[in-house]
């Protein structure tokens, strides 16, 4: 990335935001707090990620067309669902509103080494949101297996995933700069048009610029914007407008 000032970093970090409340007491109060958090005085989070029995609810405040975009989770956080019963939660989901799908893949089945269950969950739910931004959660820090992160990924590519994601965020494990490398790589040499979203544990901007500069020096320069990169977090916000405002970023989080 060219030089850039650290309130620089936080703003093109805030326009890459998808801002996330997957809290299991998140409520409908929280949520309206949520839509308004992501619009700022300095510029709009990419998007909200949200639990699917609130997007009805995330729709009517934010409106049909609006620059924050809503995105929800599908097969979440456990992996576990029948392919059914996951296309009818996205079916749901964007019948309710939502303009981008989360979904995590059968990462424990994969790990038992049930490589085509990757790929019949992702086809399966690309065809039933065929004009929404879809996302597959990896769960990278339970494959934690370099060449395993690789193949999922090719996988997900593959089947039609508009962007790969590292995790759920509930997990011990979750984004990574190995996993991110790994990821990266994988998005460069498939030559196709799919972003890559670190979730799970990025909450300054001194560990956002970290990501941005793996991405960029792997993807080259220009890659990096809305539509190619997103970071899936609840907590960046508050140290992205604390720089904006003029104070120094907390320390660095997360390193290799």
């Amino acid at each position: 990335m060219e030089l850039l000032s650290p309130r620089e970093i936080a703003t093109f970090a805030l326009s890459l935001l998808d801002l996330t409340n997957l809290r299991d007491d998140c409520d409908s109060a929280a949520i309206e707090h949520l839509c308004q958090r992501a619009q700022t005085p300095n510029g709009h989070a990419a998007a909200i990620c949200i639990w699917p029995r609130f997007v009805e609810q995330a729709r009517g405040i934010l409106g049909a067309g609006h620059s924050v975009r809503i995105a929800t989770v599908v097969n979440f956080p456990s992996g576990d669902l029948p392919v059914a019963e996951v296309v009818a939660e996205t079916e749901q989901a964007i019948a309710d509103g939502a303009d981008e799908i989360d979904l995590v893949i059968p990462y424990r089945a994969y790990l038992a080494g049930n490589e085509a269950c990757v790929t019949d969950m992702v086809t399966a739910v690309r065809a039933a949101c065929p004009q929404a931004c879809l996302k597959v959660i990896l769960e990278t820090g339970e494959i934690r297996d370099s060449g395993k992160i690789r193949l999922a990924s090719e996988l997900a590519i593959a089947a039609g995933a508009d962007f790969i994601k590292t995790s759920t965020g509930k997990v011990a494990i979750n984004a990574t700069l190995e996993a991110a490398d790994i990821m990266l790589q994988a998005i460069r040499d498939s030559r196709k048009k799919v972003g890559f979203k670190p979730a799970g544990g990025i909450s300054t901007v001194s560990d956002a610029d970290l990501y941005l500069r793996l991405a960029e020096t792997i993807m080259g320069a220009n890659w990096l914007m809305p539509s190619t990169f997103r970071f899936g977090a609840s907590s960046l916000l508050d140290d992205i407008l604390g720089v904006i405002a003029g104070a120094p970023s907390a320390r660095v989080a997360t390193g290799y």
